[in-house]
């Protein structure tokens, strides 16, 4: 299985720079589309909620659409984002029920040393370089009690089994494609074709994005591409430690992904 589309990403450019135009501006430009694909939760991380005692308090970074926010009603959880498109889907979507606000990853508005639990799903490989995904994390930690836990999630390098077929040798620093349909065949389609993209909608994982779809004839498509490394194994766990402020508790991989459970110490 061949990898999709991607482009290399420029050495050359200022990280933060890089993140402005192959993150967030990009977010912000999908923001609508994405979170149509964003509306299941992975069950890791739900059972990681799920686990948490009653009425903890715990933040999520990166919280996209706010899918997570309303897992389990025993918690209280604070969602920030990057993206102001993405925090204005979730307040549609809940109605402003869900505590959400507009924040960057590495400079958090929340008290430190404060809360039982944090989550950071499909966040950290958006920074631009090593350093700053290693200062990512320990930021969210110092947001943490002693003893709180943190869940993290970011893409695996190694794919080989997904339409993606990223594998162990490719290049880590990458720009994928996200396909925006700009103009849609005036023809309706028929009942049978709508039960088949809905039926294939459904089949995906969670969080599968739907970026690599082949645009229909007479289309007009615009392709956006965003930032991301590529964890490969052991890799998220040792840019963890290199906080110096956890232990890991737990980690996997899952659905293309690699996670990590860590408790601050």
């Amino acid at each position: 299985m061949s990898a999709l589309p991607s482009l290399t990403i420029e050495k050359d450019l200022q990280p933060s720079l890089q993140e402005e135009v192959y993150v967030h501006d990009v977010y912000n430009a999908i923001a609508p589309h994405f979170s149509q694909t964003r509306y299941k939760p992975w069950p890791i991380v739900e059972s990681f909620l799920k686990s948490r005692p009653k009425y903890s308090i715990g933040i999520d970074v990166g919280c996209g659409n706010g899918k997570y926010l309303n897992v389990s009603e025993d918690l209280f959880i604070i969602g920030t984002d990057r993206s102001s498109g993405l925090i204005h889907c979730g307040q549609e979507i809940s109605k402003n029920k869900y505590n959400l606000s507009i924040a960057d990853g590495l400079s958090l508005p929340h008290p430190n040393n404060t809360f039982d639990f944090a989550i950071s799903i499909a966040v950290i490989h958006h920074f631009a370089n090593e350093n700053r995904r290693i200062e990512a994390i320990q930021h969210i930690l110092s947001k943490l009690r002693q003893n709180g836990q943190c869940l993290i999630y970011c893409w695996a390098l190694e794919q080989e089994s997904s339409r993606r077929g990223y594998k162990e040798g490719d290049e880590q620093d990458i720009l994928i494609p996200w396909v925006l349909q700009k103009k849609q065949k005036k023809k309706a389609r028929n009942s049978k074709n709508k039960t088949s993209k809905t039926n294939n909608h459904e089949k995906n994982s969670p969080d599968t994005i739907l970026d690599d779809i082949e645009p229909q004839p007479e289309e007009e498509v615009e392709t956006k591409y965003r930032y991301y490394h590529l964890y490969k194994k052991g890799e998220l766990a040792q840019n963890a430690l290199a906080t110096k402020s956890c232990k890991i508790i737990e980690e996997g991989y899952e659905k293309d992904n690699w996670w990590v459970i860590l408790e601050k110490i």
